[in-house]
């Protein structure tokens, strides 16, 4: 017989399924609100509270109902072997773990309206003036006149029209292709037609994994594309039986959590879009500086002189500033920037892309906070689905789980860009960022180790600009007459020394 409890649950979720709550429970993140955020709580968020604590004091109850019944089984029959709703091969995630969507803003835009964080981000701009007035200076110096020179930025998009074109048939069929194989799916399975739907249906995914997958390698490595232009192809393979237009909206609107509906905004402020779209921009000019002043004229003849230890050091330590400015330009254009100006034109409502990650004091909180769209997706898709095949159990092979997919993806990123393949993100994110996810956990609280966080973020990203930039010149400067499999995965850093 089920337990009380268990069934005033069922009931309470079949009612929070006709009345969605408009909050998400931010415990299933694991981290709190920003102090910075002065929003009011509304009485619906009260309502949402007030339902997920029912609901662990609902859970609560059914443990000790069912301790109590295997301390003292009834004459009657054996006791039951496990807990109601627990750690079976029924186990799914309470209701107050989805992902809800709610209109709010995001972080920065709320920090924004705080003078004292205006002026810092005054001061970012002040450094890309800097920047700007010292390349014409030296232009001024060193040629008797101003040149306007984009070597950099003009290389990484090029070919640009080649990966447009290539990007045209990825995505009619990311549109096309999974929707009618789902329509397919869902016809009646009462008829032989279903079996012939089900089989065209997987011949439609075929031709979509190949269009997807396997045409932008093609193009990529036939016509030798420049890092930017790859990115265009790469994030249209990262994107994620519905109505055709949600379907539709789905794929723009920024997040990778499937639902009907979402919340919107009343209208859609186009001075707001225009000034993500300039950020973004000044964003990548910014990028380029700081390649072109402190990266090239380090790593460039790097591989033709002799390898030592103390160079390497040097150079790793070198590339720790301008690291850590590429890691806040790129958070800066992609998820606040990018991502907002999308979420306005298609007046997406919630706009918790990242949350303040800046003040963590341990890894497994940054990675939870840093890029919330892709923890949704990681949390939703592959944990809670792990756990769920491992029975409930081994939650800490279900966090390896997420951090070996999320690796993976990272490091195929770096590969398809790049064009080669040398595992540093690989190691980085999955060994030391695994190890330091379960050695810095959320009981460290003190400001010292949200020091050594950001100590450890600085020499990260110092290893991996000296790392890659190594390997990107040897490449270039040590070039082999033809390119083998083997040589695709084997560092030519290692050896491209005279």
């Amino acid at each position: 017989m089920e337990p009380r409890a268990a069934q005033l649950r069922k009931r309470k979720g079949l009612r929070g399924e006709q009345n969605p709550s408009p909050r998400e429970d931010e415990a299933s993140s694991g981290s709190a609100e920003s102090p910075g955020n002065t929003e009011v709580p509304r009485s619906p968020d009260l309502v949402q509270w007030t339902q997920h604590m029912e609901g662990q004091l609902l859970e609560l109850l059914d443990r000790a109902i069912w301790e109590a019944m295997q301390s003292h089984p009834s004459p009657g029959g054996p006791p039951p072997s496990t807990p109601p709703d627990s750690l079976s091969k029924t186990w799914k995630p309470s209701p107050g773990k989805w992902k809800v969507f709610i209109n709010r803003k995001s972080l920065l835009d709320e920090l924004m309206e705080v003078q004292h964080f205006r002026t810092i981000y005054h001061m970012f701009i002040a450094g890309l003036c800097v920047f700007i007035i010292s390349t014409l200076a030296i232009d001024f110096i060193d040629e008797g006149r101003l040149m306007l020179e984009f070597d950099l930025l003009i290389f990484s998009f090029g070919q640009l029209p080649l990966a447009l074109v290539t990007w045209v048939p990825m995505f009619l069929s990311t549109l096309l292709a999974p929707y009618q194989a789902l329509r397919l799916w869902a016809r009646p399975r009462a008829s032989e037609a279903w079996m012939l739907g089900v089989g065209l249906g997987c011949a439609l995914l075929a031709a979509h994994t190949a269009v997807l997958g396997l045409l932008p390698l093609h193009v990529a490595v036939a016509y030798q594309l420049p890092p930017a232009s790859r990115c265009i192809l790469v994030f249209e393979q990262c994107i994620r039986a519905p109505s055709f237009s949600s379907y539709l909206y789905f794929l723009f609107c920024p997040t990778l959590i499937y639902r009907e509906t979402y919340p919107r905004t009343p209208n859609v402020r186009w001075n707001y879009v225009a000034k993500n779209f300039a950020q973004a921009l000044g964003c990548v000019l910014y990028a380029c500086f700081i390649l072109g002043r402190l990266c090239v004229p380090v790593f460039a003849n790097m591989s033709r002189e002799p390898f030592s230890t103390r160079a390497l050091v040097l150079s790793i330590m070198h590339a720790t500033l301008p690291g850590i400015f590429l890691l806040l330009l790129i958070f800066f254009a992609f998820l606040h920037c990018w991502l907002n100006a999308f979420a306005e034109m298609l007046r997406f409502g919630d706009r918790m892309f990242y949350r303040d990650w800046w003040n963590s004091t341990s890894f497994s909180n940054y990675y939870r906070t840093w890029n919330v769209v892709v923890h949704d997706w990681l949390y939703s898709y592959v944990y809670q689905d792990g756990l769920w095949l491992l029975g409930g159990r081994a939650r800490g092979a279900a966090m390896l789980g997420v951090f070996l997919v999320s690796a993976m993806v990272h490091e195929y990123i770096f590969c398809f860009v790049l064009g080669f393949l040398y595992p540093v993100m690989l190691i980085l994110f999955f060994v030391i960022g695994g190890l330091l996810n379960f050695m810095m956990h959320d009981r460290h609280t003190g400001p010292v180790w949200n020091v050594l966080m950001w100590t450890l973020l600085f020499l990260g990203q110092g290893i991996q600009v000296s790392l890659y930039c190594q390997e990107w010149y040897a490449r270039q400067h040590c070039p082999l007459p033809q390119t083998t499999f083997w040589d695709f995965v084997t560092p030519q850093s290692w050896s491209c020394h005279s």
